[in-house]
């Protein structure tokens, strides 16, 4: 029964250790040559890692084993656990196409390539065999140059028909010398009624205030309950929404235990800021979103009542879910007994 949204996936980290390692098995890739194993691969892509940066690197990884050849293969075993085993009814997949083109090609010829890579997603997403309703979020990054980054606005403006949104990933450290670059990005992805969401405020080295009216929702937005719950007042006031990650900010050394996200929860909850919970990367932290809902609820970090909020949220903030109510509600409806049929039954 699927009854949740997933707004914050990235596609590079989706993909399960032990997925990963049979495509490596299979094309032979020199990569596995780094491991004794299968239990040193999975031990190396699941630990916790001391740093954000030293985190990333494990994208530039999947990264260069994920392109048009090979997408299908990792999108319909991504699309396949997500239904059976974590009950989405919708999912947001974000990655930077740029990343997925040849590496020997020119820059011109490489931005032409990625509406290929955004076919490639968005139609082997589409399986009705696993009926989630899916769409994709495009990643500028804060390592490629402007002409890059501005095409694949441009790219989210022209392909609405698998593209929901942008974001601008890469390491939220990195946006400072470039600040006016992608205000003026974002504000460009508005002027086109490109959606918009960003890696802003989830490590203390992430936080730029000058870039949050611009976005619909905050990727990850942590620190603005941690640090400056002053500036609540201006998101809850911009209906924008939290895109947190519970096991992220573990993995990445970002906090030292779970239960430092309850303030983040309690102040949000307190400035009617809405939260949606999300994996991140899935399949390097080898867990899946049920999981994240139980360990936030297990630590008392929230309560059944605001775990729902949160799951209604995801989809009230959803850039494509093409419902007005969650699945829950409309099933609901479905379920709901109509008074006249029972009555008639009893009749007879």
């Amino acid at each position: 029964m699927a009854l949740y949204a997933e707004l914050h996936r990235h596609l590079g980290g989706s993909v399960v250790p032990r997925v990963l390692w049979r495509y490596l098995e299979r094309s032979s890739s020199k990569l596995l040559s780094r491991f004794a194993d299968y239990s040193a691969f999975e031990e190396f892509f699941t630990r916790s890692r001391s740093t954000l940066d030293e985190y990333l690197e494990l994208h530039t990884l999947v990264e260069s084993v994920q392109n048009a050849e090979s997408l299908p293969y990792f999108i319909y075993r991504l699309l396949r656990g997500a239904y059976i085993f974590e009950n989405l009814a919708y999912l947001e997949l974000r990655y930077t196409p740029y990343l997925r083109t040849p590496k020997h090609l020119s820059q011109s010829k490489r931005i032409d390539k990625m509406a290929e890579i955004v076919e490639v997603v968005g139609q082997a997403s589409q399986l009705q065999e696993y009926p989630i309703v899916t769409s994709q979020i495009l990643c500028m990054h804060s390592r490629l140059p402007y002409e890059v980054n501005k095409a694949i606005v441009d790219l989210a403006a022209q392909n609405t028909k698998y593209i929901c949104g942008i974001d601008v990933a890469g390491g939220d450290s990195y946006y400072a010398d470039r600040l006016s670059e992608w205000i003026s990005l974002y504000d460009y992805a508005r002027s086109l009624n490109v959606k918009t969401t960003g890696h802003l405020y989830e490590t203390t080295a992430g936080c730029y205030p000058e870039l949050l009216p611009y976005l619909m929702r905050i990727g990850h937005g942590i620190q603005i309950p941690l640090l400056y719950p002053e500036l609540l007042k201006d998101v809850a006031k911009r209906g924008q929404c939290l895109e947190v990650c519970p096991t992220t900010y573990l993995k990445t050394g970002t906090l030292e235990d779970i239960r430092q996200l309850k303030l983040v929860f309690d102040r949000c909850f307190d400035a009617g800021v809405d939260i949606a919970i999300c994996t991140d990367n899935a399949g390097l932290h080898n867990v899946r979103l049920p999981f994240e809902y139980e360990n936030l609820l297990t630590y008392d970090i929230i309560n059944f009542q605001q775990l729902q909020a949160c799951q209604d949220a995801a989809f009230r903030h959803a850039f494509a879910w093409p419902y007005g109510q969650r699945p829950a509600s409309l099933l609901n409806g479905l379920l709901k007994p109509d008074p006249m049929k029972a009555l008639a039954m009893r009749d007879n």
